[in-house]
């Protein structure tokens, strides 16, 4: 990965997230296969994905790699550079930095399962010294 790992510099909208997905899970794809993966469940056409796609290029989330007539693209984001980075903006923007705070307000609002209840209670308990 390069150093934009961490950060593309702009913000990823919810429709270039789907294209990055599609590419996370699988680099080096063209735009038709980006719309193989994402047109169908969103409605959306080529042009639309190809514009996504052009977008995430001038963003410096993917690169576009010339492959004969066709480009083929690769993100220069990891996923997990990505969620963490998302995951620290939402707690700070909406929880004033605190995570505790975050897992409060799911608890309250019974967003959290028993299972959800039993994992972090495992994480905590792994993360602990």
């Amino acid at each position: 990965m390069t150093p934009s790992d961490e950060n593309a510099g702009e913000r990823i909208t919810d429709a270039e997230h789907a294209v990055m997905e599609a590419l996370w899970d699988r680099p080096r794809q063209t735009a038709a296969e980006v719309c193989d993966e994402v047109c169908a469940a969103r409605d959306w056409s080529l042009a639309t994905v190809k514009t996504l796609l052009s977008r995430l290029v001038q963003k410096g989330a993917i690169a576009a790699e010339p492959d004969g007539r066709r480009f083929l693209y690769t993100p220069l984001i990891a996923r997990e550079a990505y969620v963490g980075g998302e995951s620290r903006r939402l707690v700070d923007r909406l929880f004033g930095g605190s995570a505790a705070s975050l897992v409060a307000h799911l608890a309250e609002t019974e967003a959290l399962t028993d299972s959800d209840l039993a994992e972090i209670e495992a994480l905590l308990k792994e993360l602990r010294p």
